[in-house]
Formats: C-alpha cells, structure tokens, sequence
C-alpha cells in the first residue's frame, strides 16, 4: 500500500491561496483536505472591506468561494486544526491531524445563532482586530465557512467559574457539548500544499509611535474594520476616543517593514494605505485633509500607478519623510507629527486619527510548520524557495504558497496557489478521479403549464444594502407583485445557511421562479443557480436583481430614491423571472491538446508542466530560438546565473515526448471554443493546422527602446540590458569607467506609458552591485522617483546603499537633463531633498527602460476575440481573483504578456495557466453555455445582418431547399456564441433571440420599469 500514490491533497491553510488550490483539484479529479488553524476558512481576505485598484467589494468577491468549498463533495474542510505528524514520502503521505475541541458538535449545529444571541459574556474581537466586541461563543464573520460556533474557554463563565451555560440551555439542536475533547484525524495523501498566511505585524513594537498608548493611533487593519459596513461601527470612521468623525487623517508607511530588524518590503501597505486613504475621502467628504507620509511609492502592479495618481488627484497629500515618533495633545487627544521634508525642513502636523500601515510577518507558528514539514526559512521567518521553483519545497512532495513564501498581494498568492496545485497535480497526475465522487442533483421538476410562483430573497450585504435601505420594506414590497408567493430578507444570502434557506422555502412553497435582489450577476449568479439545482429547480428560472452595485452604492447619498429604484428593479426582475423557461447545457466532448503561444520562459513552464500531466503540447514560438527575453538576462539579483535553468527547460522541452514544438512560427487564425479549438499557424513556410481545448498566451514583452537621452546619438548611452552585456563579457572592467549614472523610469511612468514597468528597480540595483563588485572605484549614481525594490528585493537596495552607490531622487515633473559638454556627458537633475541642481558627469549612462507589450499583442488578441489593457498587455478576466483567466472560456495568460514581473512570478504564473487548463483538459467533456443565440428560421428571410454584426464569427448563412425553393437562413455555432445579442439587436425580421432575453422578456422589464402593464 505504501508504494502506491494516493489521489488526495492535503492543503494547510484556508486563506485565498489555499482556497484555490483546493477547488482548482477538486476540479481535476482528485480528493482535498482543507486544514485551517482558525475556526473558519478566508484568511485575512474576509476581513477587508475593498481590494485595490478595481474597489471591489472583498467579501463580495471571496463569499462564492467559501460556499463552493463547504458545498464541493470533493473537499472536506477541517478548521480548527492543525497538522501534528507527518510521515511517508512524495505520492504516499500519511498525516496526523489535531482538531480542537470547539465544544459544539459540528453534526447538530444548525448555525441558527441562538447561542451568541444568549451568551452573556462579550471580548474584544480577534477578527474586528480588537476595536469590536464578540461572544465567548461566537462564530468569526455572518458568512464564516463552516457556520459553526467554538467556544473560548478563556473567557467562558463555565470553564472560568463553572457557572452560565447559557448557550447549552438555549440551543435546541442540542448542540453544545461542554465534554468535547481534541481529536486526532489520520489521512492519506499524495501531496501536501503548505499556505498559512502571514501575521500583521503588531505596532506594539514601535513603541515611540504610541499604538495602544494613545487611542486615535489605529492599525492598519482597524481602520480596514470602520470602513467595513460589516464592521463593529457599520462602516462609519471614528475616532475610538470620542466616536467623531475626524476631519484629518494621517497614515504612516513601512511600519514593521524596512528597518534593521525586518529589512524587507512589504509589498501591500503603499496600496492598502492608498485604498484607504481614498475610502476615507469618499466616505468622509473632499475636505478630508489626508496625508500619507512614505519613503517610496511601491505601485509597481498592473493598475497600481494609475490608481496612486487618482488618488493625489482626489487631494491625497503624499509626504516623503518617515516620522520618528507621534506625541499626544491630552486635551484633544489629537496626535502631532514632527517630520524632515524637502530641504532638511523639520514641519510639524496635527491629526485627529493616525493609522500605522503595518508590514506582514511570518505565521507565528512558521518555525513549528518548518520543522514538521522539512522546511527552511531565511532569516526573516518566512519560507525559503529557489527563483526557478518558487512553490517547491525542499522534500518531494511537498509545496509551498502564499505569502508564507513572502509578502504578496492577492493575485500572486491566487497564482502561487494554483502553481502548488499544478505541481501536486502532476505528481498525482495518474490518480486523478480515483477518490472522488461526482457532485449527484436532485431529480429536475417539470414546471411546463403551471403558473409561475416566485420566491424573492432580499439582502442586507451587513450595511452594503442596508445601510442605505430597509431591506424588510423591499421584501414586504415584492409581497405585492404579480405571482410572488414567498418574500423574504436575508443578512447575506450568499452564506451557507441562506442557501440552504433558500432550498427549504423552495421546497415549502413550490417555488418554480426565483429572485434574489443582492449584488452583482458576474460573480453570485452561479452560485444562486447551483442552490436551484440542489433544489430541483432548472438552475436557468433565476434573476438577479442588482440592488447593490446599481443602487446603494451609486445612491448612498439618497436614501430615499435608492429605496424607490431597489423597488423598481425589484419589480423588474419578478416581471421577467415570471416569462423564464427552463434551459439545458449541451455537452460536447473535449480535445485534450493544448496550444502553448510563446516560448520564452513561462511559455517553456506551462508546456512542461501540462506535457508531465500527460496531455499533448503544442509550442508556438515566433522567433528561431526558444528562451525569449531570459536569454538576454545573465544574472539574477542574488547572483545566480539564469542561462543554465533555461538550457535545462529549453532541453527538457525539446526531448521531451508530448510536446511539439514549432520556432520561426505564426499564427494566421483561431476559430473554436473551450474544449474545441481549431488553430492554423505557418512555420518555416508550412502551413499547419492543430486541434486543441486549450490556449495558453505567453507571448511576452518587450524592452522600450528610448528615443530620449541621446540614446542611439552617442555610444555611452546605453540600456541594463546591454550594460547586463558588459558586465558579464569583461567590457566594463576594460573601460574602467570613473563615474557610471543610472537613469530610471525611462519609458514608464509618462504619458505614453504611464505603468510602473516593475523590474527597472531592482535591474538597476543588480547592474550597480555588479559594477561595484568589478571596479570598487566606479562611482555609481542612481536618479530616481520612487525605489520599488519590494518584497525581499529590499535587502539588495539596503546592500547598494552601504556599498557606496548613491541615490539622488528626482520628481517626475522635473526630469534629468543630459546633454554633451566638450566633449563629455553631462546629466543635470533637481534633488528635491537637498533642493538643489546637482550636476553628473558621466563615463556611462545608463537607462532603466521599461516594459512594452509585444508589437503583435493586438492582432493576436483579436484572433483570440480576447481583450487587452489601454497599456496594450493582455486583460485578465478579474484582476484579483482570475489573474490567469481570461473572460474567454478556455484561454489563460501568463508572464509578461500579462504584465512586467520577475523570473520567479512568471514561473508561478506560468504553473498557474498550466493548472486552470488542466481543470478544463482533466474532464472527457464540456457543457455549452446556455443562455445563447436561437434562429427562428420562418422569420429569417436570410439577409445576414446578423453575421456582420456578430463579434465571435459564430454566424454563417446556409442555403436549403424548402417547398420546392432554395431557403436562405442564419445558422449558430452553439460552441462559440457567448450571447452577446449584438445578433438580436440588428435583426429586423424577429428571427433571431438570445435564449431567456426574448424580446418579450425585456419588454416586460421595461414596462415593469414604466410602471405601465
């Protein structure tokens, strides 16, 4: 038994990271345990209010998720536990896992509430981060996955005095079990995937900048809880002192990061900062005054720059100064900030509220999970992994993810967790389907000839919704329209207790339609339409009415006519939910090739990693050589040379059995869809044509080539990657040049290019290392706006600093001037800090150039009918939590196609797109969407207006012989309609519609909207 694999993962950690590695397997066929230390899965995710820069709503985003798990017959979660033991080897690990005793049984909680309700006894609030209260009973967050009290015996009145017992008399299920021990759980699995998150750093430590000394001095992550409007205030900002609404606000950076003990980046707190600061403005009003007080702006990630000048435009005030310590006005309680600015000037300000943007830490159990798990740290306490395998970990077997890997926004960690999936997938690839079962609904009811009964399901959303509305008033107003049987209003009828509400008054009142007036379609109507099905309903008799997004949010500021239009929209959707008919998915079975689109360094992962899950790989390289832009990079910033990795992938690649490869290749056309795509590509002069389920764009970037600073006018103008050349062929230490500058954000951060191009900083900071290392006497200048060494990046800038490479900022309205001065290279630049022109005088200049997208990027985009970015980079299909996908089905992206990022980052994402394929590939066959385009063929008298119009090609118009003539009409192509209606708009006959957006289902929400009908 040993030596065989075992077709389940152990995944410790329910934070983002470990989420989606849980369900991206659970989709590819093998068996998930989910552990999680806390009482509830999400990590720290659930307990923001927005995520930057799209300002979506977190646990609007995330709350699918968590009920997708706790509903998956593939993946048992097990929280309130932690791993004890491990033993065995890669394919074949046996586990021993403690579960806390949580003092409810698990089986006869119904989550209804009553126990917290009676619980008399109130603490400060792990997850309000201390500024709200909670029960001694008490489940973690409304929507918390499992919906399950524990009870903290520190603070129970039973086990602290032996007395209440409130909750056990209330409750009854039944349910509490005051004699409930710990319990070991032993299991069995083929690969374990460790992602526990990280800490906040706790201010306490900077004791000089007065957080638990001086009340209005709040974290971070406390003032992230008053924005909530599920929060312990309702999303109202206010003081702790007095409850009032602060008219000035201050927010600190870097503390707990970039300092001697913690000499790191932690790549978040300049954007979180930011989001808050900009929160704080919308919800407090533009005479705010709000200053953010920083040493650089780290928006190195797609969208962040923009986001960071919306936010100065918005009058955030950004100061560069790093405040020693803040002191307290007793009388006002009011906090004063002393500050160096421009100049040496020491400036002083006062502010009602203070908020100290923590860093990110290690687990506090890191060295404990190190130990179990053969694990190394570096010497800040976080894991340890390689450039080039930035999810293994040093025992076969096992992977790493997350921010345990190092701070990380939440994309990365999305990518980092499908990477560890993908890797765990490959080991396991031939136990796939072996453990699992497939998720079994109900027999469908026939709902044909009866009358509509509509149920309607109103949500608070905490105070989303009904901070603004009475979302009881709604529901008794639906009560009055036509065949609406059943209104009810729901805290968040997202949860898993709601759904299951949901079902029961389905069931209780023979509910054939079903409404749900709560957020947006895009990222909750799957989830609703599941409910029907486990229901018995046809998951297509749903409508969404959209009461959030379009009404309270828009319409925050007037109640009263956001009341009016909820109503409104309400009566909108009954009014089409009452004309809805049930629809049905084809399937279509799926061809198992893949198409891989580049073949630099993350398009050489993906291919390798589907080709070890044993699926077909087709490599497509433009160029004559594979490698793409990591053959011009001789070193790393820690000093490994990347030549030999990429040799041993480009050979690994070329020997390797299921992948075929083509160079001196391109694309002419794609046509298809998920599961069927049908490509055609010429190499070398041959046309080929290739069948393939899947497409993975990893076509790159490209260096931007300057036009500015006398580049290609005078030979001592150069690039980092040509001064790259120099340094490693011996040129430079020939030249023995005296003074060397560094110019950065050439060619990002302007109007043409307005993004952080992301790697120029640590490029520079690399090359400057490197020259110091050859010639100790080279002076070397770096001219810069912001250094965006993030991560653990920082520690190479700390190295600069103290090996004599000197940094001179300057503003971007201000840029350096170089020009030739008999005979020399002159570069003029204003230095704010010292507010002072200082003049260079340059053996070498060298440009930090940024990234540009590819030159083919739109023409292959529009091939794919997949959209791109204004920058011209590919556009996912959400940028925080489907950072690979795209809004195509079937087609994912990866490495600097999608944005400018490290070797290690395009290898995790590369690892990502191969596993988000293989949950597609992994099945034998696919089902269509339903909600299509649908020809009435006695209308169509064929004048094609429709094949014109249509976006995706997925019109033709056929000829047959009917009644003795020949019969034109429009045909669809069900596998590549998206359903769209650009067909049913420019009908003029009535001969084509999009299934269950009839013209008569649209026309009875506008005369629903009219009030007329």
């Amino acid at each position: 038994r040993m030596s065989e694999k075992v077709g389940a993962v152990m995944i410790v950690g329910g934070g983002i990271s470990g989420m989606q590695a849980a369900l991206d397997l659970a989709e590819s066929g093998l068996k998930i345990y989910l552990i999680e230390d806390k009482p509830s899965i999400g990590g720290v995710m659930v307990q923001l209010d927005k995520t930057f820069p799209t300002m979506d709503c977190a646990m609007c985003t995330i709350a699918p998720r968590l009920v997708n798990i706790s509903r998956h017959p593939n993946i048992e979660v097990i929280t309130y536990a932690g791993v004890d033991k491990v033993n065995g080897s890669a394919g074949n690990f046996k586990v021993r896992v403690k579960k806390r005793a949580r003092y409810v049984n698990e089986d006869r909680c119904t989550g209804c509430g009553v126990c917290r309700e009676k619980c008399p006894w109130k603490v400060d609030s792990e997850f309000e981060a201390g500024i709200g209260k909670r029960k001694a009973i008490y489940t973690p967050f409304p929507q918390a996955v499992p919906n399950i009290p524990v009870i903290d015996r520190e603070h129970c009145a039973y086990f602290v005095k032996g007395k209440c017992r409130a909750c056990e008399k209330f409750c009854e299920a039944k349910a509490i079990d005051f004699e409930q021990k710990d319990k070991l759980i032993e299991v069995e699995v083929g690969a374990i995937i460790i992602a526990p998150g990280y800490e906040l750093f706790d201010p306490r430590l900077k004791a000089d900048l007065g957080f638990g000394l001086y009340p209005n001095v709040i974290s971070s992550l406390q003032f992230e809880r008053l924005l909530s409007p599920t929060g312990p205030t309702g999303g109202k900002i206010q003081r702790p002192s007095d409850s009032k609404a602060p008219e000035s606000l201050a927010f600190i950076q870097c503390v707990g990061s970039r300092d001697f003990d913690r000499d790191y980046c932690s790549a978040v707190c300049c954007m979180y900062a930011t989001k808050e600061a900009i929160l704080a403005k919308e919800y407090l009003g533009e005479e705010l005054r709000c200053d953010v007080f920083y040493m650089d702006i780290r928006a190195y990630s797609k969208g962040f720059e923009e986001y960071y000048n919306r936010a100065k435009s918005l009058g955030i005030n950004y100061i560069r100064s790093r405040p020693p310590a803040i002191t307290e006005v007793p009388e006002t309680r009011n906090l004063i900030i002393e500050y160096l600015t421009k100049g040496d000037r020491k400036l002083r300000g006062e502010y009602e509220l203070v908020v100290l943007s923590a860093g990110l830490a290690p687990p506090r159990y890191a060295s404990e999970i190190a130990e179990k798990f053969n694990l190394e740290l570096n010497k800040y306490g976080f894991c340890s992994t390689n450039l080039f395998t930035p999810v293994s970990s040093p025992k076969k077997g096992i992977f790493v993810a997350g921010a345990f890997t190092g701070p990380k926004d939440i994309p990365e960690s999305v990518m980092q967790g499908c990477a560890a999936a993908a890797q765990s997938l490959s080991l396991l690839s031939a136990e796939k389907g072996k453990l699992v079962e497939e998720k079994v609904y109900p027999p469908e009811r026939d709902i044909r000839g009866k009358t509509p009964r509509v149920g309607v399901f109103v949500c608070h959303c905490g105070k989303n919704i009904a901070g603004v509305i009475d979302p009881a008033e709604v529901a008794e107003y639906a009560k009055t329209l036509p065949n609406v049987v059943c209104s009810e209003h729901l805290l968040y009828t997202c949860s898993t207790d709601s759904g299951e509400k949901i079902k029961q008054l389905i069931t209780e009142h023979s509910l054939n339609r079903v409404v749900v007036a709560a957020c947006t379609p895009r990222t909750h109507e799957p989830l609703f339409q599941s409910i029907l099905s486990e229901a018995g309903l046809n998951p297509y008799l749903f409508e969404m009415a959209n009461i959030r997004d379009q009404c309270t949010w828009v319409h925050a500021n007037e109640p009263e006519t956001a009341l009016v239009k909820a109503k409104d929209l309400v009566r909108m959707a009954v009014a089409r939910a009452r004309l809805l008919e049930p629809l049905y998915r084809k399937k279509v079975k799926i061809n198992r090739n893949a198409l891989v689109i580049g073949g630099g360094v993350s398009g050489l992962v993906s291919a390798l990693e589907l080709a070890d899950q044993d699926f077909e790989t087709y490599l497509i390289e433009r160029s004559d050589t594979l490698g793409g832009n990591l053959r011009r990079v001789k070193l790393l910033l820690n000093g490994d040379n990347p030549e030999e990795r990429l040799k041993l992938l480009i050979d690994r690649a070329q020997h390797h059995p299921k992948i075929h490869i083509y160079t001196n290749s391109q694309i002419l056309n794609i046509t298809g869809s998920v599961g069927n795509f049908t490509t055609e590509f010429k190499s070398n002069g041959t046309v080929h044509s290739i069948r393939h389920g899947v497409v993975i764009v990893a076509t790159g970037g490209q260096e931007y080539k300057p036009t500015e600073y006398l580049y290609g006018e005078d030979k001592r103008v150069i690039t980092q990657l040509e001064l790259e050349e120099k340094l490693t062929n011996g040129e430079l230490v020939k030249a023995k040049p005296g003074t060397v500058v560094m110019i950065q954000c050439v060619g990002s951060r302007n109007e043409l290019h307005p993004y952080c191009s992301r790697i120029c900083c640590s490029q520079a900071i690399k090359n400057a290392l490197k020259i110091k290392e050859q010639s100790a006497d080279t002076h070397v200048f770096v001219l810069y706006r912001d250094m965006r060494t993030y991560g653990f990046d920082e520690s190479y800038y700390t190295q600069a600093r103290e090996k004599g490479v000197r940094f001179i900022i300057y503003e971007g309205d201000k840029q350096p001037l170089v020009e030739r001065f008999d005979g020399q290279l002159k570069v003029s630049v204003y230095d704010p800090v010292l507010d002072t022109e200082i003049d260079l005088k340059a053996d070498l200049l060298v440009l930090s150039t940024g990234v540009v997208p590819q030159d083919d990027a739109k023409e292959l985009a529009q091939k794919l009918k997949v959209p791109l970015t204004g920058d011209g980079f590919f556009l996912e299909a959400h940028m925080k939590l489907r950072p690979v996908d795209f809004a195509t089905d079937g087609v994912f992206l990866c490495g600097l196609a999608h944005f400018p990022k490290r070797v290690d980052e395009s290898i995790a994402q590369a690892l990502a797109t191969a596993l988000r394929a293989s949950t597609i590939l992994s099945k034998e066959e696919i089902e269509l969407e339903a909600v299509i385009s649908q020809v009435i063929d006695e209308n169509c008298d064929g004048c094609a207006y429709c094949v014109e119009a249509c976006p995706f090609k997925a019109i033709t118009l056929i000829e047959y012989m009917k009644d003795g003539a020949v019969k034109k009409t429009a045909e669809v192509n069900e596998t590549v309609c998206k359903g769209c209606g650009t067909c049913q708009a420019t009908c003029p006959k009535q001969a084509i519609f999009v299934r269950n957006f009839r013209l008569d289902q649209i026309l009875a929400m506008v005369e629903a909207a009219l009030g007329v009908g």
